[in-house]
């Protein structure tokens, strides 16, 4: 089989199946790049088009997170208290940050509300809050998994785990976060960067998945296809090198 797929007929054929399962491959490459790229404008769109809850319809202090309110916008009104906490070893644009997180007291419940206002280059000190009643609208998140730092006590957390911020902050607390998006109508904020909410789900979109698998199957053929000639040729080579040994020996 070597010895006809050396040939070049046969070197000529690889070179085209081989040109044909690399543009395969890129083409493959692209649809499950389109597959993300999708699967992320519409998370979002989803998250755009979401309206803004009260806060008080969408979960309340010491209630499990509901199923569906990762990415819901939230508007309510309380107060800052100034307790400013740093969540530290954070990335944002490969760059490492430290969250800024406060304690907002919501008027209608009384209950603490953890509040990422945004981030900072670490070695900063965190900007003081805004002082006075405030209408808040921020970008519902579930609480992290629990900090493994042991404590708060330099000011420090490694995660907004919510469980430990019980032990810090008096009084009721909701089961969960915000990622602050605007402060009494302003959607900046002095001394920080606001920290983009994270998308729901991404998950891929599997038409494009499809597609993807079709041109690497499309690859795999031209190479498959190419081997099954040269065998076939190969075995009518030695047919016919058969014939000739037997005719020469009668």
């Amino acid at each position: 089989m070597l010895r006809t797929a050396l040939r070049p007929r046969w070197l000529g054929l690889l070179v085209v199946a081989l040109v044909l399962a690399a543009l395969g491959i890129i083409a493959g490459r692209w649809q499950w790049s389109v597959a993300h790229d999708v699967a992320r404008a519409d998370a979002v769109r989803e998250v755009q088009e979401r309206p803004v809850r009260p806060l008080a319809d969408v979960v309340g202090p010491h209630e499990s997170f509901p199923d569906d309110g990762s990415g819901q916008r939230v508007s309510t009104r309380g107060e800052y208290t100034g307790e400013s906490l740093l969540v530290v070893n954070r990335r944002f644009d490969d760059q490492r940050v430290a969250w800024v997180l406060d304690r907002f007291v919501v008027a209608d419940s009384g209950a603490n509300l953890a509040v990422v206002r945004g981030w900072i280059e670490p070695g900063e000190d965190p900007p003081s809050p805004p002082s006075g009643t405030i209408d808040l609208v921020g970008s519902l998140a579930p609480p992290e998994a629990p900090d493994e730092s042991g404590g708060s006590a330099d000011g420090e957390l490694t995660s907004v785990d919510i469980a430990q911020l019980v032990n810090v902050w008096d009084g009721d607390i909701y089961n969960g976060f915000v990622f602050a998006v605007t402060e009494d109508g302003e959607a900046g904020a002095k001394g920080v960067q606001r920290v983009p909410p994270p998308l729901p789900d991404t998950s891929l979109q599997w038409r494009n998945v499809m597609y993807a698998f079709q041109w690497w199957l499309f690859s795999a053929f031209a190479l498959w296809m190419w081997t099954k000639m040269v065998r076939q040729a190969a075995r009518k080579d030695e047919a016919e090198e058969s014939a000739v040994s037997t005719e020469e020996s009668t």
